[in-house]
């Protein structure tokens, strides 16, 4: 859902919590549960607003954490033996 998005790529804690605002309005009802969870733990989730923003990118986006896990899967998935690898007990 596009709102959330402005929740946590808000500039400052102050702007997070009126998009909050607006998603509870817009979206409320039907998520409640998930939205309530972020009002509850707003203390933990708004120390992510002291951050500058290039590192808060970094925080919130995994695409680069799972380009860096595509690469190990092509790696290994090749392997059927690693070189260095103990022999199994049986």
């Amino acid at each position: 859902m596009k709102e959330l998005r402005l929740v946590y790529s808000a500039p400052t804690e102050e702007a997070a919590l009126i998009a909050l605002d607006r998603l509870e309005e817009n979206w409320g009802k039907k998520y409640s549960l998930s939205i309530r969870t972020w009002r509850q733990n707003w203390a933990h989730a708004s120390t992510f607003f002291k951050y500058p923003d290039e590192i808060r990118r970094i925080i919130y986006t995994t695409n680069a954490v799972e380009a860096v896990h595509r690469q190990f899967r092509k790696v290994t998935k090749q392997r059927s033996i690693f070189p260095n690898s103990l022999p199994a007990f049986g």
